[in-house]
């Protein structure tokens, strides 16, 4: 179980992520408001400051869709 102290630090965090990228929340909303479906697919890219790309991607399983509804609880 999570002390008061560290759901405090995790509160402070979130709040700081959401002013330093005011878009991303939005995003979260929108995927949350339409859901994520069995074979969706999530692609996620990362570009360092060197230019350098590193990108994946995975379809969504059932048994995926098992662990998300347990870890929005």
């Amino acid at each position: 179980m999570m002390d008061m102290g560290m759901m405090m630090k995790a509160v402070g965090a979130w709040n700081t992520f959401k002013e330093n990228h005011p878009k991303f929340p939005a995003f979260l909303q929108a995927v949350s408001t339409k859901g994520i479906k069995p074979d969706s697919i999530i692609e996620i890219t990362i570009t360092d400051p060197d230019g350098e790309v590193i990108q994946t991607n995975v379809r969504i399983k059932e048994s995926d869709m098992e662990l998300f509804r347990s870890l929005s609880k």
